[in-house]
C-alpha cells in the first residue's frame, strides 16, 4: 500500500492548481463586477414609479433567483447559439454567474435604498435636485455602507460557486483538480489543495470586507464598536 499523502506529487501539481486558481479568482472578480453594476440597475428600475417598468423587472429578478445557476449556464452556452449568440465557455461562465448574482445583489441594493430615511428624499426634492443627482450624491453614499457585509457575503458565495462553471467546460480550479486526479489516479492531493485554496481565499476576502466596512463606518459607529 502506497503512502497516504505524496508531498512530492503535491509540489509538482501546485503550479497547475495555482494557475487554475488565478483563473477562478479572475472569473469571480469579472462576474462580481457585472453583478454590482447589473444589480444596481435592476434595483433602480424596480423602484421606478412606472408600473410597466418595475413589474417586469421584478418578475425577471424573481425568475432568475428561482431557477438554478446551472440551468442558466446551460442555456447561455448550449441554447443561445441556436439564436445566434455564440459565447466562449469563459465568457458564458462570467456572464451567467454575473447575471445570476446581479438579481440577488439587486435585492441588497433595494433594501439599502429603502433604509435611507425618507427625509433625505424630501430634502433633495426641496433643493430641486434631479433624481439622478439625488441618487449619486445623497442617497447611494448613505445606502452603501450598511450593504457592505451582504455584498461581501455574495462575493465569497460567488467565488465558491465557480466550480459549477466546469459543467460548461470552464477549466477553473476544481475541474483542474479533477483532471489531475483522473490522469494520475490520485485525488487526495489535488482535491485537498483545491479545498484549502478556496478556504484561504474566502477567509482573506471576508477579512478585506470587514476592513473595508470599518474604514467606511461613520465616526459615531466606530466609537460604539470600540467602546
Amino acid at each position: 500500500m502506497g503512502k497516504l499523502v505524496d508531498f512530492g506529487f503535491a509540489w509538482r501539481i501546485l503550479p497547475d492548481l495555482l494557475a487554475a486558481g488565478m483563473t477562478t479568482i479572475g472569473i469571480t472578480l469579472a462576474g462580481f463586477s457585472i453583478a454590482l453594476a447589473g444589480g444596481l440597475l435592476l434595483a433602480l428600475l424596480r423602484r421606478s414609479p412606472l408600473a410597466f417598468v418595475s413589474w417586469p423587472v421584478a418578475a425577471i429578478v424573481e425568475f432568475v433567483r428561482s431557477t438554478p445557476l446551472l440551468i442558466q449556464l446551460y442555456f447561455l452556452f448550449y441554447v443561445m447559439p441556436e439564436f445566434g449568440l455564440m459565447l466562449s465557455a469563459p465568457a458564458a461562465g462570467i456572464a451567467g454567474i454575473g447575471l445570476h448574482y446581479s438579481c440577488y445583489i439587486a435585492e441588497v441594493y433595494r433594501a439599502g435604498l429603502e433604509a435611507v430615511p425618507r427625509g433625505q428624499w424630501e430634502a433633495c426634492q426641496a433643493l430641486s435636485l434631479p433624481r439622478s443627482v439625488a441618487y449619486r450624491r445623497v442617497i447611494l453614499p448613505q445606502a452603501i455602507r450598511p450593504m457592505l457585509p451582504a455584498l461581501g457575503n455574495y462575493l465569497v458565495a460567488m467565488f465558491k460557486d465557480t466550480p459549477v462553471l466546469s459543467a460548461i467546460t470552464v477549466v477553473e480550479l476544481m475541474l483542474q483538480a479533477k483532471n489531475i486526479g483522473s490522469h494520475s489516479f490520485r485525488y487526495l492531493e489535488p482535491i485537498t489543495m483545491a479545498g484549502l485554496f478556496f478556504l484561504c481565499v474566502s477567509l482573506l476576502a471576508a477579512a478585506l470586507v470587514r476592513k473595508l466596512e470599518r474604514a467606511t463606518a461613520l465616526p459615531a459607529t466606530q466609537t460604539r464598536k470600540t467602546a
